[in-house]
C-alpha cells in the first residue's frame, strides 16, 4: 500500500515487555498511538527464534480511519528470551511500524520468578548495610587502625565512577537516546536501585573518610602503590573525557570506560587488605559484619543469576559471558578468605589492643633502654 506523505501516525503496542510461562497464553494490544491511520498497513511479526513461542496472527492488516486495536495472542513453548518485531514488505511502512516490537520472556516458573526478584531485594539490602559495621566500629573505638586505607581510597574511586555511569545512563536524555540508538530493542540497563545504591556507597565511603581524617589512625596512610593505581585510572579517565569532548568518541563511551575502571577496582581493592591482616597476623580493626554481609549478598546475587538461568533457559549469561558471575564469584572468594583470617588464622589475635593495630609489619631495631615490648609500625 503507498502511504505517500499523508500518513502521520504510527503503530506501537500496549507494553514492550511482557512475560509468559511454558504452554501458556499472554496478550499484547497493537494500535496506532497518534489517532487513527491515514492508509491500511499490512503486518507480520517476527521473532528472532522459530522454537520459543507461537503468535496468533502473526501477520494482520491494520485497517485505516478507525479507532482500533489489534490483539496478538503469545504461546511459550520453549524457555528463553524473544524479541519479536514487526516487518512489512512496503517501505514507505517501515517507519509507522518500527515502534512494534515485544521483548518476551518465557519462563518455567512464577515461583521461580518470585524467588528471583526476593533474592534480589535481600542482597541489594544487604550491600547497602554492609558499609555500617565499618562506620559503628571505628566511632565506637574512635580509631580507624586496622582498616586499610588503599581499600577504602579505592572503594570511593570506584564508587564514583559507578554513580557517574549510572547517573548517566538514568538522568541525561542524550546518553538515554545515544544507547537507544545502538541498541533499539533493548532496555536501558541503569534502574532506579542501581543509582540509589551507588550513591549511597559514595556517601557511606566518604563517612569511613571522614572517620579516618579525624580518628586515630597511629601511622597508616595511602600507599604509593596506590597512589600509582589512581594516577593511571586518573590518566584513562581524563584522556577518555577529552577525546568525547573531542567528539572523538562519544559520551557513552566514555561511560563504558569509567565504567571499566570500576570493575578492574572491584577485583583488586581486597588485596591490600587481606595483605595488612597477613602482614599484622590480626584482623582486628577490620569489621567481620561488613565482610557477612558482603558475602550474603554476593552469595544470594550469584543464586540469582543461576535461578534466573535455569528459569530462562539462560545459562549463556554464565558461561558464555561470565564477566558479572565471575566478578560476583571473585568477590564472594575474597569474603571467605577474610572470614578464615578472622575466625581461623588470626583468631587469636582479635583482642589486641588498638596500640597494635598497625598496616605493615616491620620491626624496628630495639635498643638497650627499650622495654621488652616490641612495637610494630606502618608504611602501606
Amino acid at each position: 500500500v503507498s502511504l505517500g506523505n499523508a500518513q502521520t501516525s504510527r503503530l506501537t503496542v500496549d507494553s514492550h515487555d511482557i512475560t509468559v510461562l511454558l504452554y501458556e497464553n499472554e496478550t499484547f494490544f497493537v494500535y496506532a498511538a497518534d489517532g487513527p491511520l491515514s492508509n491500511d498497513v499490512l503486518v507480520s511479526l517476527k521473532t528472532d527464534s522459530d522454537d520459543h513461542l507461537d503468535l496468533y496472527p502473526d501477520s494482520f492488516t491494520f485497517p485505516a480511519g478507525i479507532p482500533y486495536n489489534q490483539s496478538v495472542e503469545v504461546t511459550g513453548l520453549r524457555a528463553g528470551y524473544v524479541q519479536v518485531v514487526a516487518h512489512s514488505d512496503d517501505a514507505n511502512s517501515s517507519p509507522i511500524i518500527e515502534d512494534v516490537f515485544v521483548r518476551v520472556t518465557v519462563a518455567r516458573s512464577w515461583a521461580l520468578r518470585y524467588t528471583s526478584i526476593v533474592f534480589g531485594w535481600v542482597y541489594f539490602v544487604a550491600w547497602s548495610v554492609s558499609f555500617y559495621p565499618q562506620i559503628w566500629s571505628n566511632y565506637r573505638r574512635q580509631s580507624v587502625e586496622g582498616l586499610n586505607f588503599d581499600f577504602i581510597t579505592l572503594n570511593i574511586v570506584g564508587f564514583t565512577l559507578y554513580s557517574l555511569f549510572n547517573c548517566g545512563l538514568y538522568f541525561n536524555k542524550g546518553l538515554q537516546d545515544e544507547y537507544e540508538q545502538r541498541h533499539p530493542l533493548g532496555l536501558n540497563p541503569v534502574m532506579l536501585n542501581d543509582v540509589v545504591f551507588s550513591l549511597h556507597a559514595m556517601f557511606a565511603t566518604c563517612i569511613t573518610i571522614l572517620q579516618c581524617c579525624i580518628y586515630e589512625r597511629a601511622q597508616q596512610r595511602v600507599s604509593f602503590i596506590a597512589y600509582g593505581i589512581l594516577a593511571i585510572f586518573a590518566v584513562v579517565v581524563a584522556v577518555s573525557a577529552g577525546l568525547a569532548a573531542g567528539s572523538v568518541i562519544h559520551w557513552l563511551d566514555f561511560l563504558y570506560y569509567c565504567s571499566y575502571v570500576k570493575l578492574t577496582i572491584t577485583i583488586i581493592k581486597y588485596v591490600p587488605q587481606a595483605l595488612m591482616n597477613y602482614r599484622r597476623k590480626s584482623t582486628s580493626g577490620w569489621s567481620i559484619g561488613n565482610i557477612l554481609l558482603d558475602f550474603s549478598g554476593g552469595t544470594l546475587s550469584m543464586l540469582q543469576m543461576i535461578v534466573n538461568a535455569h528459569n530462562y533457559d539462560d545459562w549463556v549469561s554464565i558461561f558464555g559471558d561470565p564477566t558479572k558471575f565471575g566478578l560476583g564469584l571473585f568477590s564472594v572468594l575474597f569474603d571467605i578468605f577474610f572470614m578464615l583470617q578472622h575466625y581461623v588464622f588470626y583468631s587469636r589475635s582479635r583482642e589486641t589492643s588498638s596500640s597494635d593495630l598497625t598496616t605493615v609489619t616491620e620491626a624496628p631495631n630495639k635498643s638497650t633502654n627499650e622495654g621488652p615490648s616490641e612495637e610494630t609500625t606502618v608504611k602501606y
